[in-house]
């Protein structure tokens, strides 16, 4: 067995699970589940309608580069939502994957080179707190995981000072996550081009997870892309750029698998041989729903309308009694509890039947202690009234009734 395997630590919810099984909710009250960001909006009908017309489609073996149609969807939608010119987009720029976690996980695979590290192991940068997928990419394919913490004195973005040239020089991929999870910050044009700019310095490749870009609270100003930072440096080539969209959380779409990944045409070229070899191509009719969902753009303002509205009602019931704001993106809140977070959870999950996540879960201590300690992540996935009655659980908690 591959010995890197020993190195993987259980997962956020693994741990969640092993925490809660200590312990037995009220029966008086009905679970209510805030930790896994699965959306639970009802998906578009029309792309469902889609996918029932087509289900001749499993009939037939797809190719893993997707069909022109799929490929030529995604970078419209891409050139609509950050603004780039028509065209701007080229079909070889794009590649269809089954959502962006497989795709995360499996871009390490193919960018790392174990033989060329710089002065130790092959390094995978990526922020602290992350999405664990992250880690394990790095390590299954023989790197070590790089932390770079992101605290609330840097607003929760990440403190590229904190990593000495020396570090920079043996990285050889940067997970980004814009906005971030949890924290939902934002990376603004000017960030992101200091980011490309290292990466143009120490030579390595800068893989986007771009899957909250379209969960945002003010329709004036959605978050750039890490590709609208290349073309503001006159990079049309997207060179070292990779971003990951997926119609998960866009959409409402987690069980549909589907998303893509766009930039630099020559690092594609080389992914879509992996694939090839992986085995990983999307089913036609996916394929065909897809085209429909990133086809049109009024279903995800209306879901944006939808978060909107729960952080409206959410955020004042608790601020009196958590350290807690809305995000610049994304569905998450990532308030400070002023206590323990695992005994915070599971104790919230005894009272009030009520489940998040420790924030130390989804953090590792990388010197400067875990930055995720002492916080939760709460997940407002459930429909609207569901996430009003959990936080008046939990102001309840906190007033210990």
């Amino acid at each position: 067995m591959n010995a890197d395997l020993d190195k993987l630590l259980p997962y956020p919810f693994e741990r969640l699970a092993a925490l809660k099984a200590s312990v037995a909710p009220p029966d008086g009250l009905g679970h209510i589940a805030l930790s896994i960001g699965e959306p639970k909006h009802a998906p578009p009908a029309f792309v469902l309608d889609e996918l029932r017309r087509s289900m001749a489609g499993f009939g037939s073996y797809p190719t893993t580069a997707g069909s022109p149609e799929l490929r030529a969807a995604c970078g419209r939608w891409l050139e609509r939502r950050f603004g780039f010119a028509a065209g701007s987009i080229a079909e070889r720029q794009v590649l269809p994957v089954n959502g962006t976690r497989e795709a995360l996980f499996a871009v390490a695979q193919a960018v790392v080179d174990r033989g060329a590290a710089r002065g130790g192991a092959p390094l995978v940068a990526m922020p602290n707190p992350f999405y664990q997928i992250y880690e394990g990419a790095a390590l299954l394919a023989g790197a070590e995981p790089l932390f770079i913490d992101t605290r609330a004195a840097d607003g929760f973005l990440p403190d590229l000072d904190a990593v000495p040239p020396a570090a920079w020089d043996r990285c050889q991929l940067l997970y980004l996550c814009n906005p971030g999870n949890p924290a939902g910050a934002v990376m603004d044009v000017a960030l992101l081009r200091r980011i490309l700019e290292l990466a143009e310095r120490h030579d390595f490749v800068v893989a986007a997870d771009e899957c909250y870009a379209d969960i945002y609270p003010d329709e004036s100003a959605p978050p750039p892309s890490l590709l609208s930072a290349a073309l503001a440096m006159g990079d049309a080539a997207f060179r070292r750029c990779l971003v990951f969209h997926s119609l998960s959380k866009r959409s409402s779409l987690p069980g549909l698998r589907s998303g893509f990944v766009a930039g630099d045409a020559r690092l594609l070229e080389r992914f879509l041989l992996y694939r090839t070899y992986h085995g990983c191509s999307m089913p036609l009719p996916v394929q065909l729903a897809s085209i429909a969902a990133w086809g049109d753009d009024a279903h995800a303002r209306a879901n944006r309308a939808l978060y909107r509205e729960k952080f409206a009602r959410v955020v004042p019931v608790l601020a009196p009694h958590l350290d807690v704001q809305a995000p610049a993106g994304g569905f998450y809140l990532w308030p400070d509890t002023g206590r323990d977070d695992e005994a915070f959870v599971r104790d919230l999950y005894a009272r009030k039947n009520v489940t998040v996540v420790p924030g130390s879960y989804l953090a590792r201590d990388a010197g400067a202690g875990n930055p995720g300690a002492g916080r939760v992540r709460i997940s407002l996935v459930a429909e609207v009234d569901e996430c009003v009655e959990a936080a008046h659980r939990i102001a309840d908690f906190m007033q210990g009734r």
